[in-house]
């Protein structure tokens, strides 16, 4: 017993030193031999070093079977892959004849041999019958002439004891027929069958289960077969001595032509078309004023030189050209109006008026299409004077505004989009003919417009920006000069803030060459304060240019602004009060319109 205990200790200790040492292999790598090394290699001992990936070729019967076995339902995750699906197809058509053979085996397979007539399908049984029937004279009689003339008098086309045989050219007297009963037996169907087999030895199939079943599979067989005729096309690539390759296809049952430039060993070329008029037929035309003529022979001078430099293209070769790419484009735009009309002793009346607009718009537009990301900037100053009889000038027009639109591509022709908006004026205004107290100026009211929300674009000259997250900030800094609750600020504030959603569409259409319209039109609604009383700002420019440097304009300009109110007034002019005798404000659509001649200069 003492003796199995110190070896039961001694083999726990081996075990332990064993594991020890084990654990500690990664660590403390063993320095093996070269010669060792190499023998284990040969040996095959050592598997964990890099191999090479054998070439593996197949056979057409060993391919057919290695897939057959990876076609198992066992083997996939989802026995409806596309790539199981295309694994089957592939496996079907290589196991099985081409589609010239299984045509040429449709056309000639004899299928009035599945025909079974119809009477088959019915199981006939013999019923007897008594019915009665005329039985023939065996005599004929000749007629008398009293008979005879009786016959004639009643007038009866065909008397029924008066037989006219005029290959005899005796007039004979039939006698009376006899009725008589007969024994009939006549069959009956008494049932029909499901199941009718046919009694031709190579029938193929085990029953079928109606008549006329073998023709309606020759209709099929002939149907499909004629698809597959209209259907098949095959692909014809027509090269020569160019690179240019052409494809055709045949069977296509199409009109469209390809232009093909044939050409010769010396470069030169003519135009043929090449077409598919009709079913496995390849059509060439030549292009249509094309004529060939030989050209002369020419001398040959053995003795002519020419001295051309020999030229180094090494060094042009071996030049990197670097493309640096533009990923900013820049544009602008102004234009200048001036409208006059003098009036001397026009009995009609009138005034003399002068007046003057000048439109400047830039453009800066960003693409990156490695980052996704796009900018649409413009920026735009737009102020005019008018002079009308013995009246000052005064201000008609002033616009300062600014446009940006940060996108990143989302989906589709979708992008997220970053909009920021930013409009006021430059000089001060005024309510003629009032023109002491001013209602704005620089800064004064100043309207700012962010949002972030998605940009779709159907094309290149639309764009229809939604941002749900939006922001309308309008400020009036200067309260002590400009009263700025007529644009919706509380007495006490220089500020109105409003959260909700912006909807902006700008569009630039041209109807021909000449005449191009763009509409911007921007609707903003406030979230907590009247959302269904929608701010509306809405541009129209229609242009049509009469040269490089001329065009007729018609610029229309709407707001609508809840928050902006203006004074009632009745027709006479005086403003309407509210009970507490206050003059009434109410919001009401602002609406502005300019046509004229205009001098472009773009650049």
């Amino acid at each position: 017993m003492r003796v199995r205990i110190q070896i039961f200790f001694l083999v726990i200790f081996f075990i332990i030193i064993y594991i020890s040492a084990f654990s500690q292999e990664n660590f403390n790598k063993m320095v093996i031999p070269e010669k060792v090394l190499d023998s284990l290699r040969k040996s095959g001992t050592v598997i964990h070093e890099s191999k090479n990936k054998p070439q593996i070729t197949l056979t057409k019967s060993q391919a057919l079977a290695y897939l057959q076995q990876r076609l198992s339902p066992q083997l996939w995750i989802d026995s409806g892959d596309p790539l199981r699906q295309a694994f089957d197809r592939l496996v079907y058509e290589a196991a099985h004849s081409g589609l010239d053979s299984l045509k040429s085996q449709l056309l000639t397979y004899p299928f009035d041999s599945l025909s079974i007539p119809w009477d088959k399908y019915y199981t006939w049984e013999p019923i007897r019958l008594r019915i009665p029937v005329v039985a023939r004279p065996k005599y004929k009689v000749i007629a008398e002439s009293n008979a005879l003339a009786d016959s004639m008098i009643t007038g009866a086309k065909n008397d029924s004891l008066t037989l006219q045989q005029a290959n005899a050219g005796k007039q004979y007297s039939v006698i009376n027929p006899v009725n008589e009963i007969k024994d009939t037996t006549v069959l009956v169907v008494v049932d029909t069958l499901t199941e009718v087999t046919s009694s031709y030895p190579r029938f193929p199939f085990r029953y079928f289960s109606y008549p006329y079943q073998g023709d309606s599979i020759k209709a099929a067989v002939n149907s499909l077969l004629n698809y597959l005729d209209e259907r098949d096309s095959s692909v014809i690539n027509i090269t020569g001595a160019g690179r240019t390759v052409t494809p055709i296809m045949l069977n296509s049952k199409s009109e469209k032509v390809m232009r093909y430039w044939l050409k010769n060993e010396f470069s030169d070329s003519v135009i043929i078309w090449i077409g598919n008029p009709a079913r496995n037929t390849l059509g060439l035309y030549l292009e249509q004023g094309v004529s060939f003529r030989r050209p002369g022979r020419q001398s040959n001078y053995s003795k002519a030189k020419v001295n051309v430099p020999i030229l180094d293209h090494s060094t042009l070769i071996q030049q990197n050209i670097a493309l640096k790419k533009q990923y900013w484009k820049y544009r602008a735009e102004t234009s200048f109006v001036l409208n006059q009309a003098l009036l001397t002793n026009w009995v009609r009346g009138g005034e003399n008026s002068i007046s003057t607009t000048m439109d400047m718009t830039g453009y800066a537009n960003y693409n990156n299409k490695a980052l996704k990301m796009s900018s649409d900037n413009f920026a735009r100053f737009k102020f005019g004077y008018i002079k009308t009889g013995n009246e000052d000038i005064r201000k008609n027009i002033d616009l300062l505004e600014t446009n940006s639109k940060l996108n990143h591509t989302a989906f589709g022709k979708f992008e997220f989009s970053g909009i920021l908006l930013f409009k006021t004026q430059i000089a001060r205004g005024y309510v003629y003919p009032n023109d002491s107290i001013p209602v704005s100026k620089f800064m004064n009211p100043a309207i700012l417009t962010v949002g972030f929300g998605l940009d779709y674009k159907p094309n290149k000259n639309t764009s229809i920006n939604f941002s749900p997250f939006s922001y309308k900030g309008t400020f009036v800094p200067d309260t002590a000069l400009i009263d700025q609750t007529q644009y919706g600020i509380a007495k006490n504030r220089r500020s109105l803030n409003e959260p909700g959603a912006s909807f902006m569409i700008t569009n630039e259409f041209s109807l021909n060459k000449t005449i191009t319209i763009i509409n911007r039109l921007q609707l903003f609604t406030n979230y907590i304060h009247n959302p269904q009383n929608v701010d509306v700002d809405w541009e129209m420019i229609a242009t049509a240019k009469l040269n490089w440097f001329t065009d007729v304009r018609f610029n229309t300009h709407l707001i609508f602004d809840d928050d902006t109110k203006t004074v009632e007034r009745y027709k006479n002019g005086e403003p309407v009060l509210n009970p507490d005798g206050t003059e009434k404000k109410t919001a009401r659509i602002q609406f502005k319109e300019l046509l004229g001649f205009s001098l472009i200069f773009r650049f």
